[in-house]
């Protein structure tokens, strides 16, 4: 064994990945204020929704979409680290339909806890994952921090016609997802050295996996809607969807795609943190069914996603093409869900 390969980054942290997302109720709290935003009609997206990026108008059909992401160490191997958070912070132009075109770094780093060239080595894997994405890794910033910090600020293109949004779902609409969740509880079995080496490479692959997809998505009009999973679980950015486009939704929890081996990991009590926050955040909304068994879905469900599928909601004509787009890219392709008109419950968990 190397000294790279001795030094544990999760052990320096006390998140992980996604998981390390400020609750949504509390975030809610840190964004009010009585401060008016100067009024700027090329501004398309910002702090005034939701959704996963901003987006402002060029003035020649195009937008800019800008973002930034950044998080504590998911995984203990400092290469795999910088690829993670770097697919995790460029899934944000993707989930709006757009084409990222440059990246800057996010370093936060403890300097006189874990050596220098471990960090060298966790912008090497944001290099990787950068040039997969045909984007430069172009410059960024670093300071010295108590725990390791790394992410990305990503800026991308896309056709103003062609720009998803998180709020622009329309009633009938059926819901895909593109990638399994459970990723927040293998993370958590991996810094409790529970989690198995196979299912650490599973959750590295899935974790370094880009969502592409969205650029292509964007240019399909049926695409009413769309955003990507990440640390409030499956179901806050469900209720992100449906409280922007004033409607609610009803998922199938059997459709839902779930990484087996999360349920072997869930029985050993790996829970996220983060999972009980989201709960806390927004479960008043959420309805299960009695034949549903909520033990399990109430942790599944919620559970803090990094770099998670893409959430897509899709006009009923179109959806057996996007279907099938999905399954050409080798991603999941079943309908979890339908949004419907606006409920008492914003989302209702059937079996």
């Amino acid at each position: 064994m190397s000294e790279l390969d001795s030094i544990k980054l999760t052990a320096f942290s006390h998140g992980a990945g996604c998981g390390c997302k400020i609750a949504p109720k509390i975030l809610d709290e840190i964004l009010q204020s009585n401060t008016a935003a100067p009024d700027n009609h090329l501004l398309l997206v910002g702090n005034h929704q939701k959704d996963d990026a901003a987006a402002y108008d060029l003035g020649n059909g195009t937008a800019l979409i800008s973002t930034t992401d950044f998080f504590m160490p998911i995984v203990d191997d400092a290469f795999s680290f910088g690829k993670i958070a770097g697919a995790n912070a460029i899934s944000d132009v993707y989930a709006m339909g757009g084409k990222p075109i440059l990246a800057i770094a996010i370093l936060g780093w403890p300097i006189d806890k874990i050596p220098a060239y471990v960090a060298q080595q966790v912008i090497e894997g944001a290099r990787a994952v950068c040039q997969e994405a045909g984007i430069p890794l172009a410059g960024g910033h670093s300071i010295d921090s108590p725990e390791p910090i790394f992410g990305l600020a990503v800026n991308g293109l896309v056709p103003i016609e062609h720009l998803k949004k998180n709020s622009t779902a329309q009633k009938g609409d059926l819901l895909l997802l593109t990638k399994p969740l459970g990723i927040g509880i293998l993370s958590t079995a991996q810094k409790r050295n529970l989690l198995t080496e196979p299912h650490l490479q599973l959750m590295i692959k899935q974790l370094t996996q880009l969502n592409k997809i969205g650029a292509d998505l964007g240019a399909i009009s049926a695409v009413h809607a769309m955003t990507d999973v990440t640390g409030f679980g499956l179901l806050g950015h469900l209720v992100e969807m449906c409280e922007g486009s004033h409607l609610s939704a009803d998922v199938w929890y059997h459709q839902i795609p779930i990484l087996p081996e999360a349920k072997k990991y869930l029985a050993l009590k790996a829970i996220p943190g983060g999972t009980q926050r989201n709960r806390d955040s927004y479960g008043h909304k959420i309805h299960y069914s009695e034949a549903v068994n909520l033990e399990e879905a109430s942790m599944l469900l919620p559970d803090p996603q990094t770099n998670g599928g893409l959430l897509i909601a899709v006009g009923k004509e179109e959806v057996a093409t996007v279907q099938q787009h999905l399954k050409n890219n080798h991603l999941y392709a079943e309908i979890i869900g339908v949004m419907t008109e606006r409920k008492a419950d914003i989302v209702t968990i059937l079996p």
